[in-house]
């Protein structure tokens, strides 16, 4: 598991910076209904956030972190990937007890396409914010498909991954990242821990060189001695890492805007 149940993201929140935020449902061009998370900016810049979770799916944590991006003037929608095998899940229904092994097994690459196609349909809508430029952010599982997304055809003005795998094999066998260089339509920005176990500096060179060598536009940096899912208000040792990290974000979203 990436974040516990007591994971929250580490950046203060801006009073008065996110106009509204409620859950909803959306529909994926396949027919399929999923729960997501919207957050609307008081001062909106036309650019909208689509935040990929981790393993848990919509958990608590990405419905604060899509607030705290609207608090930054970028309207957000949080996405749950498992609508087709656990049902429409708001609320707590995505907590501790979810049986999230279970459904993340029979998550596919295509259908998380078609989920993030939606959301970034809603954000450019008029009732999502009528954005003009659209990012996405993920997390470990979501990191990874973060990086998929600007190959999906999504029009996507760039793609942030957190501790993404950037190698295969993949969950369903669907190629990698690093399978997908050339078709990448859009920069990528990744972050990872030195101390994560489950993704070597040596992956992530790998994929940092794949990039170059297609021409790609990206920007990788890994946080000595922090761990996989750093990004904690918790982890009071890895409190510089997160601030870096969230400054990166914000300023990739700016560049790319």
């Amino acid at each position: 598991m990436c974040f516990d149940s007591g994971a929250r993201p580490p950046i203060a929140p801006i009073k008065g910076g996110a106009l509204d935020t409620h859950a909803l449902t959306l529909k994926a061009a396949d027919g399929a209904e999923f729960a997501a998370f919207a957050a609307r900016a008081a001062r909106p810049t036309g650019v909208g956030v689509v935040i990929l979770p981790d393993i848990r799916g919509l958990h608590h944590y990405y419905e604060e972190l899509a607030e705290r991006f609207a608090e930054n003037g970028y309207d957000t929608v949080a996405v749950d990937y498992f609508g087709r095998t656990a049902g429409v899940g708001h609320g707590d229904a995505r907590g501790e007890d979810f049986d999230w092994q279970t459904h993340v097994a029979q998550t596919k690459a295509d259908q998380i396409s078609f989920d993030t196609g939606a959301a970034v349909d809603y954000l450019r809508s008029a009732e999502g914010g009528a954005v003009q430029k659209v990012f996405t952010v993920g997390f470990c599982f979501g990191g990874s498909n973060s990086w998929q997304q600007a190959a999906n055809g999504h029009g996507l003005s760039g793609a942030v991954g957190f501790y993404g795998r950037p190698l295969p094999p993949t969950r369903d066998g669907s190629p990698a990242p690093i399978e997908r260089v050339h078709e990448f339509t859009s920069p990528l920005l990744g972050l990872f821990g030195g101390a994560d176990q489950g993704i070597p500096q040596s992956a992530v060179d790998a994929f940092d060189e794949a990039l170059t060598e297609a021409g790609k536009a990206h920007s990788f940096k890994t946080y000595e001695g922090a761990p996989h899912s750093f990004f904690d208000r918790r982890f009071a040792e890895h409190q510089d890492a997160c601030a870096d990290a969230w400054q990166r974000i914000l300023g990739f979203i700016k560049e790319n805007s």
